[in-house]
């Protein structure tokens, strides 16, 4: 438990430091990354130059802050760190150089107004903060490890096949190397690809896990990223993975992550909704393809969001899931770029974008819960339509590709 003081010195502080947050997250990872070079690779450097980690972090911190008195409040975040940080073999000896640095970074842009009351403040809330995700890391890393399979920090798998699934997604099946055992995961996870790339040092990246767990293999299906603008390279691993990794070829993987999730034995028979739009289609199909093969399975509906049949992966398994299933399942595709003969040839349901109409006549119940994932632009247009379909975000459950945001 936190002393009072330190609760009202932080509540104290509060404005000042979201008024100075970017600036803080940027100095933090300048003085860590310089003082401490071995904690790079924990991190994507890809998100670190295009800001999105700094600005996470920023988010992060200003919600700590904020509520210091309620941190029941943070279980979600927490949850979500946690599971982040386990992909990635993060360990308790780390949380004292991010303590420091944090820290320092306060009071190099705050200056005079960091007294040694904030900074005590600052240092106690951070470690009750730390030792919360140290807690919960311990039980997820205890769970890795003791699963049929399991393991912790980094695995050699061997590339079994490599499958196109349009132009744009590569579909690649992993074997364990030394033969043995994978571990069941809950669909919706991902796991940790460490590439030691000829130009850059290791930077991890995480890939939704594409398929229903099978105990056979593991797959990934990986979107070549282009260059987000001319000033900027293209996508550094996903490009590699394209270009230079075949099967035969063996990768480090750390073990299954992540908190969006569906548990299908426990699923009962909730009606579900799945919105996928472009590669977030990769996690609501591990999802979907789990529940469509239980026993009395929940009504389904999956709509599914693409440019156009040029780049529409999996249509013929997502098309396979009303064959397969259990239970009654309504398939939709949309596309907002339509080649010249998708629509008369019936590769798409219709044109343009998902909207309320769509969603409300295709929901097989008023109760039903929505599991959506997608680009930015798409997750923010998904979470306002259902905020203004009055949908509860209790029943609104969503991933974000990089680092988390608030939509």
């Amino acid at each position: 438990m936190l002393s009072q003081k330190t609760i009202d010195t932080i509540q104290a502080i509060t404005p000042a430091v979201a008024s100075n947050a970017d600036k803080i997250t940027c100095k933090f990872y300048q003085r860590m990354f310089s003082g401490n070079p071995e904690v790079k690779a924990f991190f994507n450097q890809a998100h670190q130059q295009s800001g999105q980690q700094p600005a996470a972090l920023a988010g992060a911190v200003c919600a700590y802050f904020q509520h210091i008195d309620n941190l029941a409040v943070l279980k979600p975040a927490i949850e979500l760190i946690a599971h982040k940080h386990c992909s990635l073999g993060v360990q308790a000896e780390h949380y004292p150089i991010v303590g420091k640095h944090l820290v320092e970074a306060i009071k190099e842009v705050m200056g005079d107004a960091v007294t040694d009351d904030v900074v005590s403040a600052v240092v106690e809330a951070y470690g009750l903060l730390a030792q919360v995700c140290i807690d919960r890391e311990k039980e997820i890393y205890r769970d890795q490890a003791s699963a049929a399979g399991g393991w912790t920090g980094r695995r050699d798998f061997v590339v079994d096949r490599k499958v196109p699934e349009s132009e744009i997604i590569t579909s690649f099946y992993l074997k364990p190397a030394d033969g043995g055992l994978i571990p069941d995961f809950l669909p919706g996870q991902y796991i940790t690809v460490h590439i030691d790339h000829p130009t850059t040092p290791t930077s991890p990246r995480n890939y939704s896990l594409s398929d229903a767990p099978n105990g056979k293999h593991f797959r990934i299906s990986v979107k070549r990223e282009p260059a987000p603008n001319a000033n900027a390279p293209d996508g550094l691993i996903s490009n590699h993975l394209h270009d230079r990794v075949n099967p035969g070829d063996s990768i480090a993987i750390g073990p299954p992550c992540g908190e969006f999730t569906i548990d299908p034995k426990n699923w009962g028979n909730r009606p579900v909704v799945f919105l996928a739009g472009g590669i977030g289609v990769t996690p609501l199909l591990s999802m979907a393809k789990a529940i469509a093969s239980t026993p009395n399975a929940s009504p389904m509906v999956f709509v599914q969001a693409a440019r156009n049949s040029a780049v529409h992966a999996f249509r013929n398994e997502v098309e396979s899931l009303r064959r397969e299933a259990h239970g009654d399942v309504q398939i939709h595709f949309l596309y907002d770029q339509p080649l010249a003969d998708d629509l008369s040839s019936g590769r798409c349901h219709a044109s343009g974008v998902i909207d309320a109409a769509t969603i409300a006549k295709l929901s097989p119940s008023p109760n039903a819960e929505f599991f959506f994932c997608g680009p930015k632009p798409f997750m923010f247009h998904i979470q306002s339509l259902l905020d203004g379909m009055s949908i509860d975000r209790s029943r609104t459950h969503c991933e974000f590709f990089g680092p988390k945001q608030s939509i």
